[in-house]
């Protein structure tokens, strides 16, 4: 008996592979929920889209683990594998990310949603499209300098405008006031509703329920 194999007798599995492989007869999409890592960066509206990747797994019980170009978790969802994605990448690089675990996994564009802050919507604004432009979203700018294409998937999160001319990215780098926070749980909970919904049911009929 190999030492593999004798390791393995003892401890009852070998080294699990994560992701785990598809399961039969289940949907398998990625979802990528951007923001910076770093304490610092925690609760910005920046990080709407990680603050939304921690509220779909924590309420599915599931956990993130580190991995290549980010932390992961699988949520299951009826006949759904979600896997939720927060790049380690930055911002600026979230592209090199969604690249690489849409090839490694294998999915067609369809099966992508990502996450983001817009401050072009009012805060708690949900808008849920099937392409669009960046709008100078950087994160949005590499994803489709990566993939080649702006025809990929999207919810975006509103996080408001109130700032000085110039003042943008002091903004979106501030944290979320005591009031909005007050809001936050109502709002990620419509949020995880929407990304569930975009995988069961399909991104025309989020569009029509969840964009108001």
């Amino acid at each position: 008996m190999s030492i593999f194999n004798f390791l393995k007798s003892l401890t009852g599995r070998g080294k699990e592979k994560f992701p785990p492989p598809p399961t039969p007869d289940m949907k398998r999409f990625l979802i990528v929920c951007l923001g910076n890592i770093g304490p610092e960066y925690a609760d910005t509206r920046h990080n709407a889209g990680f603050m939304v990747g921690d509220a779909l797994v924590e309420d599915a019980g599931a956990t993130f683990r580190s991995g290549r170009y980010g932390d992961m978790a699988v949520v299951k969802v009826k006949n759904c594998e979600l896997l939720v994605l927060k790049p380690s990448t930055y911002m600026n690089l979230s592209g090199v990310a969604v690249r690489y675990w849409m090839n490694r996994e294998k999915l067609p564009l369809e099966n992508l949603l990502v996450v983001v802050d817009d401050i072009a919507l009012p805060f708690g604004t949900l808008r849920i499209r099937k392409q669009g432009s960046d709008a100078g979203h950087n994160g949005l700018k590499n994803i489709a300098s990566e993939l080649g294409t702006q025809a990929y998937a999207r919810l975006r999160f509103g996080v408001g405008n109130d700032f000085p001319r110039g003042g943008q990215v002091d903004y979106v780098l501030s944290k979320f006031p005591p009031e909005e926070m007050k809001e936050m749980p109502a709002v990620l909970k419509r949020a995880c509703e929407a990304v569930k919904s975009f995988c069961l049911s399909g991104i025309d009929f989020t569009m029509t329920h969840f964009n108001r």
